[in-house]
């Protein structure tokens, strides 16, 4: 039986997100620090951008500028050499706090938003996924949605696989050459698990961080679960990367709440090894 035991790779953030390995490095979103950081493979950090909201999803421009969602307002930025402009501002078409995202090969971003207020105890409600085009241009793509997450998008580049955190699914869409999206399915039905950010692996399955219960699944379409990894605490986000794509990243916090996070700095990127690498 393979050694499955994590270990601490960074500690003392506050709510670390939407991890992504890039350039040799692994990048993550410290939302309530408003920090985006990378690290090298042995633990040397640094702070790529300060940010006056919350950072959450990442991607890249095939330039190699990074695209950064702005959480509370709504916004999809891009940083460039002088600093932080804004490619489009999000807040007519999400409808609440805009979270994780996926960017193609094309440089399109789709964005992802809350669609209630979570903290508030609103009652749950259906949301949209829009689509930036490197240009600045927006427009959702899809509706219906419950509480759309972490997102990924195929090898080949034909679909993406969207978490649906309320929805305890991942769904998937065949991906146009326009940007648009049809053919919805379900992907994986995981209940009673609760997907927030997800990564793929090159066998094509998918990783899946639980925050609700605390693990990490590894989930095969027309399969469903065939690996758990309990992490002892929530686990929000992960990533594979590594020096040969076999380091599954996760991070793990004991709270989402900034009123506790920020105090706490419970925070940590955590590691586990395991067989499949991801997706060069």
């Amino acid at each position: 039986m393979a050694d499955r035991s994590l270990t601490i790779v960074i500690d003392n953030l506050t709510f670390p997100e939407c991890l992504r390995w890039h350039d040799g490095r692994l990048w993550f979103s410290d939302m309530h620090d408003r920090k985006v950081w990378a690290s090298t493979e042995d633990g040397q950090v640094e702070v790529v951008v300060i940010m006056t909201d919350m950072p959450a999803g990442l991607g890249w421009l095939p330039d190699g500028r990074l695209l950064i969602v702005s959480m509370i307002d709504r916004k999809l930025l891009r940083l460039d050499p002088e600093g932080l402009v804004v490619v489009a501002d999000l807040s007519g078409l999400a409808s609440f706090h805009c979270n994780d995202m996926v960017v193609d090969a094309q440089g399109r971003a789709y964005v992802g938003n809350f669609g209630f207020d979570i903290d508030a105890g609103d009652e749950p409600t259906s949301t949209s996924l829009v689509c930036v085009e490197p240009d600045g241009e927006a427009w959702v793509v899809v509706e219906q949605l419950l509480f759309p997450n972490g997102s990924v998008i195929s090898e080949d580049g034909s679909t993406l696989v969207v978490a649906e955190s309320f929805g305890q699914r991942l769904s998937a869409y065949r991906i146009h050459p326009d940007g648009s999206l049809s053919d919805s399915r379900v992907w994986a039905d995981l209940r009673p698990n609760v997907p927030d950010g997800i990564c793929l692996d090159a066998e094509g399955a998918i990783w899946v961080a639980d925050p609700i219960n605390c693990g990490l699944m590894r989930v095969v379409e027309g399969t469903g679960t065939v690996e758990w990894i309990p992490t002892g605490r929530r686990a929000y986000a992960c990533v594979l990367g590594g020096s040969d794509g076999r380091t599954l990243y996760v991070s793990t916090a004991d709270s989402s709440d900034p009123a506790r996070t920020v105090e706490s700095r419970s925070g940590r990127i955590e590691a586990v090894r395991v067989d499949v690498p991801g997706v060069n």
